[in-house]
């Protein structure tokens, strides 16, 4: 059994013996980087220790068992740990060979003493920082001592949370120690070689600072910043830096002021910024991915004392060129940015009518994008996005790209007609088809026939594509899908045509009454419109619990159904039957919807009530018997009452007669179409259902061949690699790739995706000013008007959301599945949306202040406190904690 190995023995296959920091330090010793030269104790001797001890089995146990949120208790025993590894002796045998590698590098020298744990610096986990350093280590009793200390910081209290945090059992993990020769230098600090704010992929970002580079670290000081792009510095940002951590003779380290004269001086010249940078470059061109690296200047050697993966970073979606591309997120579009298997990207990609000319459509951490650089190349478009005034957090984001350096820079001038001539080519044959439906509705068709006009085909196509779908079996199953999916873009035409005269008569109507009557047009107007498919579903929900409230036993069931046995227990309880018919009704029409529903692999409403069962829960306390559907002829009533206001003012200004005329026109169309624009979605989620029901059919089929594991497990392939399964040419071991894109699957699932990101790794967010709030409250796009006050309500699953009348409702999204919680909602906050998105449009029409794009407000806003919202001016103020 090996206790010790020395770096260059090391490469980055040791990870179980020496852990991430030490395997990353042999690995750039033998590729010949500048690394001080020192070894490893390895995770032999760790548990060989740990094993010394009567004590530690049954105290893994209990550190298995334990809640993130215990800090107590976590407390209480990482404590005990400690005190009770510091007290082992060390054996004979481990001791003897950490003082004989010690003396071969050399007994006069001082060193640093590092853990390295075997589930440290990972491309899914760092671990950075959770366990102890100890530096200018003097004398075999210091280097014992530290090397005991280091292993017991394996059970500090950020340690344990940290590995609870990311599901890593606790005795699974070791510890090696790594002894490195110390290097006192003049300057030192980490270096990125990807910008670690901006995401950019090309731009290296080192921080430095004199003396030791914990300064930085524990931040004691603020460090210089300077950025390397291309090889040329383009940024430099001098701190003042007022402290420094410097060794000690006697051992250890100490803060130390700095003098006057190196405060403010740069810290590294120039040509030593340009030498690190390029440095780093080499270590991630070796490594393959960005790195995270720490570094120090000793005279006028540079040398590395780490490097790891950058893990926070979003990843580039792929390109086929070496272009410029800024890819836009549907997620955020669709309101749902939540991570997507690999079929649910699969059936979006093959959404693509455009797909035999190079889809736009493009995935990336789990998420879908669509590269919109071609329509970004055409100069009207660039003109459209910055003369826009439209509130959405598309449009800002996008319009901030066209307006950065590197997109005016390098977004191509030449050698691009191909993908100009495909964009104009994909709007042409979109908007060639609903251009002219569109006139038809704006200037010829009833409005009050919309909603009949818009739903009157659907049903039947659905009828006819279903027979068709289970006519077939096998691969022709999946390949009919894919061939539908193609062309069923287009069948949306009709009601996307009633959605845009929606889109284009508010703005229109707006404009009008502010130049006719000099206000704004009242938050009435947009109450309860026809036609809506989403809020039917709300007012449903609000039925169903109309109808439980009746039967106490039966919410008594709900309180504590599960869906294995839901429908045979409600059997069995007093009113079971009559609220079973009402669920009929409910699942007839809405249950292939879900949250999340744009994800064909996202279970169904369906094949899991339960998840209906807080928004009916929550009902039945916030609002009184039939309270839904009266309010929502209330909406009716005020709205109507404020159109025939507005109209009477308007026909009494000058020409009063005409205008009138006209502006009811608008109205009426306005009112007529606004509630379609949930209608394409619903039917595409109707398409999604069937989709996914013959899909399982087959994955069942799979599953009891033995091919999969389960047949959920067809969610992790991608429609052609199912044909392929399907057709028996599928090359390789299906459940291993399936297995791997789980593993992969938690990682994306931590990842927040960007708005826009650019195959440069820039990130591009929505920024919103607003010199209206107050200091320091959160600002984003007001999309339905009025004031509201309340507690907050923080609700980041559907599943658990459970409101009380007045909460304020905030969170990452509201997709339709979210719907049943605007009736107890006082008002909206979401991070994601803009003023036509789902979650804008159902507020106005239950008359609740919403604010949308408030960057981090699922982080920022607490349960509890007490906090205004103006969804007039776009704001969200804290008044006060909930006592």
């Amino acid at each position: 059994m090996k206790y010790v190995q020395y770096f260059d023995e090391i490469d980055r296959h040791s990870l179980p013996m020496v852990g991430g920091k030490g395997a990353n330090l042999g690995e750039m010793t033998k590729a010949g980087f500048p690394v001080p030269p020192g070894f490893c104790i390895t995770t032999s001797a760790y548990r060989h220790f740990i094993e010394a001890s009567d004590k530690m089995d049954e105290w893994f146990n209990l550190m298995n068992q334990l809640k993130p949120e215990q800090l107590d208790e976590i407390r209480s025993l990482g404590q005990r740990i400690r005190h009770h590894l510091l007290t082992i002796p060390l054996s004979d045998r481990i001791k003897s060979a950490i003082i004989k590698a010690w003396s071969k590098l050399g007994e006069d020298h001082a060193y640093a003493v590092r853990s390295s744990a075997t589930a440290e610096d990972l491309p899914t986990a760092s671990f950075a920082g959770q366990q102890e350093t100890y530096l200018n280590v003097k004398g075999a009793e210091q280097l014992i001592e530290a090397v005991k200390k280091c292993w017991a910081s394996l059970f500090t209290d950020r340690a344990i949370v940290y590995r609870i945090n990311n599901g890593f059992d606790h005795r699974s993990i070791s510890l090696s120690v790594v002894v490195q020769r110390m290097v006192f230098p003049d300057v030192s600090g980490i270096m990125f070689t990807a910008d670690p704010v901006t995401g950019h992929r090309r731009t290296v970002s080192i921080d430095a600072g004199f003396g030791l580079g914990e300064a930085l670290v524990s931040g004691i000081v603020t460090a210089d910043l300077y950025k390397v792009r291309d090889q040329q510095i383009i940024q430099k940002q001098i701190a003042k830096k007022e402290k420094g951590i410097f060794p000690v003779s006697r051992g250890g380290t100490e803060i130390r002021e700095l003098p006057p004269e190196l405060q403010q001086q740069q810290a590294l010249p120039d040509q030593k910024i340009l030498e690190l940078a390029e440095l780093g470059r080499r270590i991630e061109k070796h490594y393959g991915a960005e790195q995270d690296i720490e570094w120090c200047l000793e005279g006028d050697r540079i040398y590395i004392l780490q490097s790891r993966p950058i893990t926070s970073l979003y990843p580039v979606p792929a390109a086929d060129d070496d272009n410029y591309h800024v890819y836009l997120s549907i997620g955020h579009s669709q309101m749902m940015t939540d991570y997507m298997k690999p079929l649910g990207i699969s059936v979006w990609k093959a959404l693509d009518p455009f797909k035999d000319d190079s889809s736009p459509f493009v995935e990336a951490g789990g998420r879908l994008f669509w590269d919109c650089s071609s329509f970004m190349y055409l100069k009207f478009v660039q003109r459209k996005l910055l003369k826009s005034s439209v509130t959405d957090d598309n449009v800002l984001a996008l319009k901030k790209v066209v307006l950065s350096e590197e997109f005016q820079k390098r977004a191509p001038k030449r050698g691009v007609k191909r993908q100009v001539f495909r964009a104009v080519k994909q709007l042409l044959a979109f908007y060639g088809k609903v251009i002219p439906r569109l006139i038809k509705i704006m200037y010829f068709e009833n409005p009050h026939l919309a909603v009949q006009r818009a739903t009157s085909t659907y049903e039947q196509d659905l009828s006819r594509f279903r027979q068709e779908v289970f006519q077939r079996s096998g691969a022709q199953w999946i390949q009919f899908i894919q061939k539908h999916a193609k062309r069923g873009f287009f069948s949306l035409v009709a009601p996307m045509a009633y959605v845009y005269t929606g889109f284009i008569t508010l703005p229109i109507i707006k404009r009008k009454v502010k130049k006719w009557l000099g206000e704004e047009l009242s938050a009435s107007v947009y109450k309860s419109p026809p036609g809506n498919v989403t809020s039917e579903m709300g007012l449903m929900i609000g039925d169903l619990a109309d109808t439980a409230r009746n039967y106490p036993e039966v919410v008594e069931y709900l309180e504590r159904a599960e869906d294995r046995m839901f429908y045979e227990g409600l059997s069995k309880v007093e009113g079971g039957d009559a609220f079973k018919a009402a669920l009929d009704r409910f699942m007839e029409r809405f249950g292939m919807r879900a949250p999340g529903e744009i994800d064909i692999t996202r279970v169904r409403y369906k094949e899991a009530p339960t998840m209906l069962v807080p928004s009916i829960l929550s009902h039945m306390r916030s609002n009184a018997p039939n309270e839904h559907r009266e309010k929502f002829k209330q909406g009716e009533q005020e709205a109507n009452e404020a159109i025939q206001s507005l109209l009477k003012r308007v026909k009494a200004t000058p020409g009063g007669t005409r205008k009138a005329k006209k502006l009811s026109r608008l109205i009426t169309l306005y009112r007529n179409t606004v509630g379609i624009r949930e209608l394409p979605k619903y039917i595409m989620i109707r398409y999604f259902d069937i989709y996914r029901e013959a899909i399982l059919e087959e994955a069942n089929t799979l599953f009891e061949k033995g091919i999969l594991e389960k047949k959920e497990d067809v969610f992790y392939l991608t429609l052609d690699e199912l044909v392929a399964l399907l057709e028996n040419r599928f090359n390789g071991d299906v459940r291993e790739l399936i297995h791997s894109r789980k593993a992969l699957e938690e990682r994306y699932r931590k990842l927040t995706p960007p708005l826009v990101i650019t195959s440069s790794g820039e990130v591009f967010t929505a920024e919103i000013s607003n010199e209206q709030a107050p200091l320091g409250a959160l600002v984003g796009i007001p999309v339905s008007a009025g004031v509201a006050e309340g507690y907050v309500k923080v609700v980041r699953r559907l599943e658990e959301g459970s409101l009380n009348k007045g909460d304020i409702l905030v969170a990452p999204y509201t997709d339709p599945g979210w719907t049943p919680l605007f009736h107890s909602a006082k008002a909206l906050v979401t991070e994601v949306g803009g003023m036509m998105t789902h979650g804008s449009v159902v507020a106005r029409e239950y008359g609740i202040p919403a604010v949308v794009g408030v960057e981090n407000a699922t982080k920022i806003l607490k349960d509890g406190q007490y906090v205004r919202v103006d969804g007039t001016k776009g704001y969200v103020e804290i008044l006060d904690e909930k006592s």
